[in-house]
């Protein structure tokens, strides 16, 4: 039975890449993650880990045991909720994943609220604007900006995502603004990485519902919506952002909305979990907190 202690020592040092992370994640001195790995592999009769000096690696027989691992620490994970059902008061580890710009403008200020209502309750989030294996990375919920296409995962609406064309005034004064979705190949498109059509841009005439597809150029690919406002407000270029990051530029003039008789498809912002038997009070009352402070069909952010 020593071994089944270890388990969530093991994962933690996998998902975190190294002992030391894992150390300050399980709140125990990295001597002791290492004496508690070096034990499971003892045990085991088995190399689980390849270590350097640089990164830690899974050997063939870790990965197989990662895999066992994660679905043993779901499945205690669930018996803990159906207890703390019973005794009502939520409480236990939260981890949430979420993107990064929308975590640090919309999640993260209301976290610290949160936390003082609902004291029993710890939060671990972590913000990356890749879309990750919810069970894979052992998480209790995730906000989600795009259409859903996992089915294994159940999704409550939070809140619609409108996306807008702008630039800098500066940009504008320079290069001139754009009256057609055409006039765009004449000018410096910058790209959100992780959109689902990068160079492919698609506007809506709002007038007759006629589609425009125009294939863009331009010198400023970003992973990160934040990163590329701040391009945008320094005279860079033209791109789409998400009203949730631009409205307060735009409401300051540090940004321009372009194209007036045009739309620009929106996505929905949704709050996703994995199907479980019981759904955990501390998700439950973290998703209905979201609702309350930014749900709606106009949300805070929108420019109405």
């Amino acid at each position: 039975m020593e071994s089944m202690n270890a388990i969530p020592v093991f994962v933690a040092v996998v998902e975190e890449g190294s002992f030391a992370a894992a150390a300050r994640r399980l709140g125990v001195t990295k001597s002791a993650v290492s004496k508690r790995i070096s034990q499971l592999e003892a045990h085991l009769g088995v190399q689980l880990l390849h270590r350097s000096t640089r990164k830690l690696s899974l050997s063939e027989a870790g990965e197989q045991y990662f895999a066992h691992a994660i679905q043993s620490l779901a499945a205690a994970q669930d018996a803990e909720d159906a207890v703390a059902q019973l005794q009502g008061a939520p409480q236990g580890r939260l981890r949430i994943n979420t993107p990064m710009s929308f975590g640090r403008l919309h999640v993260s200020p209301l976290v610290p609220d949160f936390l003082a209502a609902y004291p029993g309750v710890g939060v671990d989030m972590v913000m990356d604007d890749r879309v990750v294996d919810m069970v894979e990375g052992g998480f209790d919920l995730a906000i989600r900006v795009r259409t859903l296409e996992d089915s294994a995962l159940i999704a409550r609406k939070l809140a619609p995502c409108h996306n807008l064309l702008c630039a800098a005034p500066s940009y504008l004064k320079k290069h001139g603004t754009p009256k057609h979705p055409d006039d765009l190949q004449e000018h410096n498109c910058l790209q959100y990485a992780y959109a689902s059509t990068i160079h492919t841009w698609r506007f809506e005439e709002k007038n007759n519902g006629g589609i425009v597809n125009l294939d863009v150029t331009g010198n400023y690919q970003v992973n990160n919506s934040e990163a590329l406002r701040q391009a945008l407000v320094a005279g860079v270029g033209i791109a789409r952002l998400p009203t949730f990051i631009a409205s307060a530029d735009i409401t300051a003039g540090r940004l321009v909305p372009l194209l007036p008789d045009y739309k620009l498809p929106s996505q929905i912002i949704y709050a996703v979990f994995p199907e479980r038997r019981h759904l955990p009070a501390k998700v439950r009352v973290f998703i209905d907190y979201l609702v309350e402070k930014i749900g709606g069909d106009q949300p805070y952010w929108d420019l109405g």
